[in-house]
């Protein structure tokens, strides 16, 4: 289910008490970028004013590690971020190209292999295609959903065979494609199939789910790094707009949903800002930032 239990909910410039944040979570597509993929000057500007005032950035994302490249000029400081939805920890440091694996959530083969099986009984039609740390790789009935040709082509049981040619590099997340579901009765349909053996999420408008190991999630991965820093949740302040930004948006003692998010996002924040569009992210670190210099 992606419902979530509502917390009380406030405006961007009305969040009462709000702590000292040591923290920013931010997920990038619908949140911190634009409808165009693009960073806007006003976020851009807000994001080095953060870091430079001593709150740490972390961009938590769905996207794997080769997608960076839209935010990897305005890293700063630790230069960490959170991809393929808790899968792993990547360093951006150094551009295009050099992205470094610091932490691996891998999906076992044998996990990965139960819930494509599962969901073929469940959801006849479904298709898939597999994530791995040096690529992606589909089934012929995948579809190009971003234009990316797959590292190889093949049925699902082939890609996660233990003889693959990719046999040694480590599953993040498989997606699974159904044509004609509504995008949430799919993941209605496919959560109560596998009952919890592995996490399942979405982030696409389309009927696209994502697919991780048990217990991997942004939230999960973003406690792990907080945790190394000795943060609380209460000092994180986290933003998203669609259902795989729910756990992370509830573990963060401060969180907003954008203007443009999903029902059930909205109910699990604490607090709504404006659209993607209208640099909803930045609206709120502006007021962090002012809040700071009031105090």
């Amino acid at each position: 289910m992606t419902s979530a239990t509502p917390r009380p909910q406030t405006t961007a410039d009305s969040v009462p008490h709000r702590p000292m944040a040591r923290l920013i979570a931010t997920d990038l597509d619908g949140t911190l970028l634009r409808d165009d993929k693009s960073v806007s000057d006003r976020t851009v500007a807000a994001l080095a004013a953060a870091e430079e005032a001593g709150i740490e950035v972390f961009f938590v994302t769905g996207r794997p590690a080769r997608w960076m490249d839209v935010v990897s000029d305005h890293v700063h400081g630790h230069g960490l971020a959170i991809c393929g939805n808790g899968a792993a920890v990547v360093d951006l440091h150094g551009g295009a190209g050099s992205h470094r694996f610091v932490k691996l959530r891998e999906l076992r083969r044998e996990d990965a292999l139960d819930v494509v099986h599962v969901l073929r009984d469940a959801a006849p039609g479904t298709s898939f295609a597999v994530e791995r740390t040096g690529g992606l790789h589909h089934e012929p009935t995948y579809p190009p959903l971003h234009l990316e040709p797959g590292e190889s082509v093949a049925p699902a049981e082939k890609l996660l065979a233990e003889d693959s040619a990719a046999a040694d590099q480590p599953v993040l997340k498989v997606l699974a494609y159904h044509p004609e579901l509504a995008p949430d009765d799919f993941l209605t349909v496919a959560r109560a199939a596998v009952d919890g053996r592995v996490e399942i999420t979405r982030s696409s408008p389309s009927a696209l789910l994502e697919i991780s190991g048990p217990g991997v999630s942004k939230a999960s991965t973003l406690e792990l790094c907080c945790a190394e820093r000795g943060i609380t949740p209460a000092e994180v302040v986290a933003f998203g707009d669609m259902p795989n930004d729910i756990e992370m948006l509830s573990w963060a003692g401060t969180s907003y949903a954008m203007g443009n998010a999903h029902p059930d996002v909205i109910a699990a924040a604490s607090g709504r800002t404006v659209a993607n569009n209208e640099d909803g992210v930045a609206v709120v670190i502006e007021e962090i930032l002012r809040d700071r210099l009031s105090a």
